[in-house]
């Protein structure tokens, strides 16, 4: 009877020690897959931070004739998805191509800098001269206006809907001026410069009627800037008259009367019934998470830094 009762002690002892080793060894499974998962979640985030997952352009048009498209969205300034580096960027792209039967510019911009504008309208023409064969259609959504309209007249042909916006061919710099809500508050300017003109426009001195008549001759001569740049790109289709250059906007019936558009056609319509390549493959620059990062601090920086009081714009 001792030893029976012995036996029983052992085979229960020996039970609860291959139920151990067995959970030991399921749970030492489980950290191990744990591991494998957080090594390959930090790999995937790596690789988009990387771009690894940005798909080739080779891929997405399938590699056969196709029409490009670029994308100028919203305001044209440094440093936006509408910048000049991005938008020539993707033109550059697009035009050595060798599948590349014909660009699209599309084109849904309010306008902005005017230096940015010229500078795609410049790249535009160049890329024209060295690929005479390949041509480039600008293609407007919502809105085509002042910088974005700058920069569209570069193309061989425009094409609006009917209730697009375009044109608002002019120039702006504007600013606020705080001289009287000072005096509410007896509040005292002190700027001191050396060089009379360097508090120019300071938004907390009175207006300077001689630094005025300085800004209005400079906007001026932007302005007719515009106005060549305008004539050059449209040529004998625009139809000038004393509004077309005063900075109003037209919708796109409007505006192809008036030769600043020359039809009504969408990226679709355009790439199947003009380009004759129906397949549309976008070659506009895509940020990865590290230059999105980048630029999210950048601009939380720039938001604390101090700002000009007065902007220059082609809206």
């Amino acid at each position: 009877m001792a030893e029976s009762g012995n036996n029983w002690e052992r085979d229960t002892i020996e039970k609860l020690l291959l139920a151990t080793v067995k959970e030991q060894r399921k749970a030492r499974g489980w950290n191990i897959l744990f591991r494998f998962m957080s090594f390959g979640m930090m790999f995937l985030v790596f690789a988009a931070v990387m771009g690894w997952f940005s798909r080739s352009k080779d891929a997405e048009g399938g590699g056969g004739p196709h029409t490009a498209v670029v994308e100028m969205f919203g305001e044209i300034a440094p440093g936006s998805r509408a910048s000049a580096d991005v938008v020539t960027e993707g033109l550059r792209n697009a035009f050595k191509d060798k599948n590349t039967k014909g660009v699209i510019l599309r084109i849904n911009s309010p306008g902005g800098s005017p230096v940015q504008a010229g500078q795609i309208y410049d790249e535009i023409r160049r890329l024209r001269a060295k690929y005479p064969t390949i041509p480039l259609y600008a293609v407007v959504d919502d809105i085509c206006a002042s910088g974005g309209y700058y920069a569209a007249s570069a193309a061989d042909k425009i094409y609006v809907d009917k209730a697009s916006l375009i044109g608002s061919i002019g120039v702006l710099m504007n600013g606020f001026g705080f001289t009287g809500t000072m005096e509410k508050l007896g509040v005292e300017r002190r700027l001191l410069t050396a060089g009379k003109n360097k508090g120019f426009m300071d938004p907390f001195s009175p207006m300077n009627e001689e630094q005025q008549t300085f800004v209005k001759e400079m906007l001026a001569q932007i302005h007719q800037q515009f106005i060549d740049t305008v004539r050059q790109g449209r040529g004998k289709r625009l139809k000038e008259d004393e509004n077309t250059f005063s900075g109003l906007i037209w919708n796109g019936e409007q505006g192809i009367k008036m030769g600043l558009a020359d039809g009504f056609g969408t990226t679709d319509s355009v790439a199947r019934d003009v380009i004759k390549a129906e397949n549309a493959v976008d070659f506009t620059p895509k940020e990865n998470w590290a230059d999105r990062f980048a630029k999210n601090i950048g601009t939380s920086v720039a938001n604390h830094l101090p700002l000009s009081q007065t902007e220059l714009q082609l809206r």
